[in-house]
C-alpha cells in the first residue's frame, strides 16, 4: 500500500517542483528533523532555503488555497474589529475584507475548523480562507492595534495643546534643565493622555521593531530617540522638547521611581503585556546638564533557548558544551563584552537544569529574567549587599547550582572557586576577548593556577552575528582575492553559496532581522591543566585548545556565513582573525 504523504511532505514536494527546494536540501532537512524533532515547514524557513513568502504561496497551490501578501493591504477598523483581539492572536486570524454576506479571511492553518467555526459563529457570515504566514499576521495585528496612536499623531497633538496653553499662559515653551518644576503640575502634566500615549507607544513600537534598547537623550532644543535593533542604534521620530520632563516622569511613575529626585541616578523596572506576551523592561536614569537621559533595557524571555542543543552550536561543540553542564560540580565560565548574550546562555542552561531535585540560587546585578523554580538575589551595594557577600550567605543555603552575574574582583572569584571546588555547580561570566583569556583573568586576579585547573570545567567566549533577513535574502559570490585578502581560504566555502540581505519593509533596508549566538567552547582537557599550572599565556592555551577541537569565534562566525544565516561581513566585524 503507498506511504500517504503528510501535509508538510506534500509541501516540500510542490516547492521541488516549482524548483525553489534541491534534493540535497530536502535530504539535509529530513535529516536535520529526524535529529531535532522540529517541523519541517519551520526548518524550511530556519534554514534560509525559502522565503516566508514563497512558502505561502507553495502551500496555498496545495490546498486549493488563494495567497495573500498583507504588508501594503488597508483594512478599515470596522473589517478588523468584526473578530475579538484574543481571538485573531490565538488562532493567528484576520479578517480583511467584506462582500455582502462573505468575510475574507487571512489564516496561517486554514485547515484550522476550530478557527472557522469559531469565526462563523461569532460573526454569522460565510468564510472564505486565504492564506498568509503566521509572522505577516501576528504583525498586521498588531500594526492595527497601534496605528491609532503613531508617534507623529501624537507629537502633533501633544504640540498643538502646548501652543494653545503658551499663548494663552503668555509664555515660552522651552525650560532649562535646572529651573524649579512644581512637582505637582508635573506629576499632573505626566498623567495626560498625549503623555501616557506617548510613553505607551515608544513601548510598542521597540517591542514590534524588536529593540533590545531605547534611548531618550536630552540636549539643549531638542530630544533624540534611538532603538537598538539587532546591536545597532536606529534613529526614530523625536518627542518634542516640551514633551521631555512630562515623559521621563511618566516613565519613572510606571517604573515605581521619585519623580521629585533630578540630580541623582535612579535604576527601575517595568512589567507590561504586549501583544499576549509578558515583558520587563529594565529602566536607568541618569543626569545630564539639559535633563535626564533614560535609556529602557526590553526583557524579552521568548530569547530564552530553554535547551544548550537550541544555543546554535555544531554538533561537537554542543557535546563538549553538555558534559560540563552534565558535570556534579565546578565551574562555567561564559565570557564576552556587554549586550554578546552571555547571560541570556546561561539562563539558557538554568532552564535545562531547572528540576525540583536540585537547588538553584542566582546572585545578579540586577536580575534580569524572572524564572519560577529559581531562587534569584539581586545585588544591593548601597546596603552592603554585594557579589561576595550574597555569595557567603548562598553557600550556607545547601545550593546545587550557582550562578553568577559577574566576576569582577578577587573576593567573589575566590568564593566562586572555592565553590566549585566543595560539590557545588557554578555558573559565572567575565569580561574578556576569548575562552583561553578567562584563565588569565581569574589569573590576575591572584587566584592560583592550581585551583584554576582545579575548579574551571569549561570557558566559552560568545558573540552576537546579525542574521540574514528571510524575506530579502539573495545570494553573492565574491572572487577568492577578496577571501585571501581577510586571511580566508575560499576552499572553506567550496559548494557553498553565501548570501547576504538586499533590504526591505519588514527589515527596513538593513538587511538584517534578528540574531544568532556564535560560541568558542574551550574545555579544561589534561594538556590544559598542565599549562594553566605553567602559567602559560592565553594565545598559547589557545593554541592547544584548536589542535584538540576547539572551534575559535572566527571559526564558528564562518560556518554560519557558510549554513546560509548570516553574512561574511558581520563574520568579519564580530570576530578577530587570531
Amino acid at each position: 500500500m503507498a506511504q500517504v504523504r503528510t501535509f508538510g511532505e506534500r509541501i516540500i514536494d510542490s516547492m521541488v517542483e516549482d524548483g525553489l527546494l534541491t534534493m540535497e536540501q530536502v535530504a539535509l532537512l529530513i535529516e536535520t528533523q529526524k535529529k531535532e524533532g522540529t517541523r519541517l515547514l519551520k526548518l524550511v524557513i530556519e534554514k534560509g532555503y525559502v522565503s516566508e513568502s514563497d512558502l505561502v504561496v507553495s502551500m496555498g497551490r496545495v490546498l486549493k488555497t488563494p495567497p495573500i501578501s498583507l504588508t501594503r493591504l488597508m483594512i478599515p477598523t470596522e473589517i478588523h474589529e468584526l473578530i475579538p483581539k484574543d481571538v485573531a492572536h490565538s488562532h493567528k486570524i484576520l479578517p480583511v475584507s467584506r462582500l455582502g454576506s462573505k468575510l475574507y479571511l487571512a489564516m496561517a492553518d486554514p485547515l484550522n475548523v476550530v478557527a472557522l467555526d469559531d469565526v462563523r459563529r461569532i460573526t454569522r457570515l460565510d468564510i472564505c480562507p486565504m492564506i498568509a504566514s503566521e509572522k505577516a499576521i501576528v504583525d498586521k495585528l498588531n500594526n492595527l492595534e497601534t496605528r491609532g496612536a503613531s508617534m507623529e499623531d501624537i507629537i502633533q497633538d501633544a504640540e498643538k495643546q502646548a501652543e494653545l496653553e503658551a499663548d494663552a499662559a503668555g509664555v515660552e515653551l522651552a525650560k532649562t534643565a535646572d529651573e524649579k518644576v512644581n512637582l505637582d503640575q508635573l506629576a499632573a502634566s505626566s498623567e495626560e493622555a498625549p503623555v501616557i500615549k506617548l510613553a505607551n507607544v515608544l513601548l510598542v513600537q521597540a517591542i514590534k521593531d524588536r529593540a533590545s534598547d531605547i534611548h531618550i537623550e536630552p540636549f539643549e532644543k531638542m530630544v533624540r530617540l534611538r532603538y537598538r535593533i539587532d546591536g545597532v542604534l536606529v534613529d526614530a521620530t523625536p518627542p518634542p522638547k516640551n514633551l521631555q520632563l512630562p515623559l521621563v516622569s511618566r516613565l519613572k511613575i510606571m517604573s515605581n521611581l521619585d519623580i521629585a529626585e533630578r540630580r541623582l541616578p535612579q535604576d527601575g523596572r517595568i512589567r507590561m503585556r504586549v501583544g499576549g506576551r509578558d515583558v520587563d523592561v529594565r529602566v536607568s536614569f541618569l543626569p545630564t546638564i539639559y535633563g535626564e537621559k533614560c535609556v529602557l533595557r526590553i526583557l524579552d524571555k521568548s530569547n530564552l533557548s530553554g535547551s544548550v542543543d537550541k544555543l546554535g552550536m555544531d554538533p561537537d561543540t554542543t557535546k563538549r558544551f553538555r558534559i560540563a553542564v552534565d558535570a556534579p560540580h565546578g565551574m562555567i565560565l561564559v565570557t564576552g563584552p556587554t549586550g554578546s548574550g552571555k547571560t541570556t546562555t546561561l539562563y539558557s542552561v538554568l532552564n535545562e537544569l531547572n528540576n525540583p531535585i536540585y537547588n538553584i540560587v542566582t546572585v545578579e546585578d540586577p536580575v534580569e529574567f524572572q524564572v519560577p523554580g529559581i531562587n534569584q538575589v539581586p545585588v544591593k551595594k548601597e546596603i552592603g549587599l554585594t557579589f561576595a557577600n550574597a555569595l557567603r550567605s548562598i553557600l550556607r543555603q545547601d545550593p546545587d547550582i550557582v550562578m553568577i552575574g559577574e566576576i569582577r574582583d578577587t573576593e567573589t572569584a575566590e568564593i566562586a572557586v572555592e565553590a566549585a571546588l566543595t560539590g557545588h555547580q557554578v555558573l559565572s561570566t567575565m569580561h574578556c576577548n576569548d575562552a583561553p583569556g578567562a584563565v588569565a583573568r581569574l589569573d590576575d586576579m591572584g587566584i592560583a593556577p592550581f585551583l584554576i585547573s582545579s575548579s574551571v570545567l569549561l570557558s566559552c567566549a560568545q558573540r552576537l552575528m546579525r542574521r540574514i533577513c528571510p524575506s530579502c535574502k539573495e545570494p553573492v559570490s565574491y572572487p577568492d582575492k577578496t577571501f585571501s585578502e581577510l586571511g580566508i581560504d575560499p576552499s572553506y566555502f567550496n559548494g557553498a553559496q553565501l548570501f547576504r540581505g538586499r533590504g526591505c519593509d519588514r527589515c527596513k533596508g538593513s538587511g538584517y532581522a534578528g540574531r544568532l549566538a556564535i560560541l568558542e567552547v574551550m574545555p579544561m582537557s589534561h594538556e590544559i591543566h598542565k599549562l594553566i599550572i605553567q602559567r602559560a599565556s592565553a594565545q598559547e592555551i589557545g593554541k592547544v585548545a584548536v589542535e584538540e577541537g576547539m572551534k575559535t569565534l572566527r571559526m564558528a562566525g564562518l560556518d554560519k556565513a557558510r549554513d546560509g544565516v548570516s553574512t561574511l561581513e558581520q563574520v568579519l566585524v564580530n570576530t578577530s582573525a587570531h
